[in-house]
């Protein structure tokens, strides 16, 4: 019988999130109407004869003006952020989401190759985290959360990845660890 579980990661409070999407979408939306109506005003004012040199900021304010409208609609998604952990026999993948619509993998662990677990409130977590050239993810978006960490390498490097499980998955976790991996 497979071990399997998939959760997904929300903030619990996501009143600043949701503010944040609404003021993106008006911004975007001002940007964009903006932009269109100092094109208008450039290309009515070339067809009146006047010369593009005196139309250079006119030029520069539109481009970033539209600019701005472009970036903000590519990134607008990512203020509404929530992180997926699949759990299947010793496998925990990761991946970011964004906004429900798009999925960016992040990567996968094998548990059994994990050399420390354990909560972060715990004092083997600082003993980890202060160890030269160990690189860091924070896969977790609320701070009062149980965190915890993984710790492993793989090819030369260290690794600590930081998450926010819920306790079903710590005791699958904690199943498939090797024996002295879970530090407290």
């Amino acid at each position: 019988m497979d071990h399997f579980m998939e959760e997904v990661v929300v903030k619990k409070n996501r009143t600043m999130d949701t503010i944040s999407y609404g003021a993106a979408w008006v911004l975007l939306v001002l940007l964009g109407l903006l932009t269109m109506m100092n094109l208008s005003a450039i290309m009515s004012a070339i067809a009146q004869g006047i010369p593009i040199s005196q139309l250079l900021l006119d030029i520069v304010f539109t481009l970033v003006t539209g600019g701005c409208a472009v970036v903000l609609f590519l990134f607008k998604d990512r203020l509404r952020t929530e992180y997926e952990y699949t759990f299947t026999n010793g496998d925990l993948d990761f991946a970011q989401v964004f906004n429900n619509t798009k999925r960016k993998n992040l990567g996968t662990v094998s548990v059994k190759r994990v050399d420390a677990f354990g909560p972060v409130s715990g004092s083997s977590f600082q003993r980890y985290i202060s160890m030269p050239n160990v690189n860091q993810s924070r896969w977790f978006l609320n701070r009062g959360a149980n965190l915890y960490f993984l710790y492993f390498q793989k090819e030369q490097n260290k690794r600590i990845i930081v998450l926010e499980p819920s306790e079903e998955l710590v005791a699958m976790i904690k199943h498939y660890l090797p024996h002295g991996a879970y530090q407290e």
